[in-house]
């Protein structure tokens, strides 16, 4: 698996961490004008959705999250349990396309399925939607601590040491 697949993946667990023991409640409430809990989670699942799956792929597996968590679209506080149902189904959808990728695919300008070419490639948005899931872990933090939650992580946890490692894709045998 190339690392910068392991990077997304290893941020999508901090991403989990930022939301566990978050309550279906407490997910829902909205400070505003911040985004609530489920919202965040629903939208990188949209976003998850939006490249690998339709852009991609010409799937749309969860049309309702175009409606529920698109950026630009109307501010909605969904369920929190369903949008994390939502996001775990994307993300396992993504992986079986992103850990097929090589270093080869991640240069050329992205290409839709419908034949429209992105002047971007697939590394580069590879990159952004892992930003993005820090933006959005730190923006849950921010929340948390509004909602009164305490024993919140200071920092990125110690599996950075492990699973999250970095390592160079020259060494990779794929």
């Amino acid at each position: 698996m190339l690392n910068i697949i392991n990077q997304l993946k290893f941020t999508r667990g901090e991403f989990r961490k930022a939301f566990t023991g978050v309550s279906e409640e407490e997910g829902m409430r909205r400070f505003m004008p911040i985004n609530s809990i489920s919202w965040m989670v629903g939208h990188l699942a949209w976003h998850e959705q939006l490249y690998w799956l339709t852009r991609l792929q010409d799937r749309t597996p969860i049309p309702e999250l175009n409606e529920l968590a698109s950026f630009g679209g109307e501010a909605s506080q969904p369920s929190l349990i369903q949008m994390t149902a939502y996001w775990e189904q994307i993300t396992a959808e993504a992986d079986r396309f992103l850990e097929n990728l090589t270093l080869a695919d991640l240069v050329p300008n992205v290409v839709a399925n419908n034949g429209k070419e992105y002047a971007v490639n697939k590394g580069t948005l590879i990159a952004r939607v892992t930003y993005h899931y820090w933006y959005h872990t730190g923006e849950m933090q921010a929340v948390r601590q509004l909602l009164g939650h305490t024993g919140l992580p200071d920092f990125v946890s110690d599996d950075i040491e492990t699973i999250g490692r970095y390592y160079s894709d020259k060494e990779e045998t794929k």
